[in-house]
């Protein structure tokens, strides 16, 4: 259930932003669109993310628009690596959420 409800927030908050790589870099080549994403807090390019030979994004790539962003909100992924207290703190309070707003 607590699982679900995780997966429903990340679902919802790729909807409100329409991507889940917000930041792109478009060139524009012979005409055609390209893009290349580079993470919030990355040194380089996700270009090894890609599929392999693949040097950039094309519009039929694209799944999303972002439209907006919230800073700092990785650094709760990391303090839950980092604090496995705080992880199942986190899960608690979800759980309790859950549980207590139940229709």
């Amino acid at each position: 259930m607590i699982v679900s409800s995780a997966l429903m927030i990340w679902k919802g908050l790729m909807v409100i932003t329409g991507s889940e790589s917000p930041i792109v870099v478009v060139l524009r080549q012979n005409g055609h669109i390209k893009f290349l994403t580079k993470g919030d807090n990355n040194a380089v390019d996700d270009r090894g993310l890609y599929k392999q030979g693949q040097h950039w994004l094309e519009k039929k790539d694209v799944v999303g628009r972002a439209r907006g962003f919230v800073p700092y909100i990785g650094i709760v992924t990391i303090l839950m690596n980092d604090y496995p207290k705080f992880k199942y703190a986190v899960l608690f309070l979800l759980g309790l959420f859950v549980l207590v707003h139940r229709e």
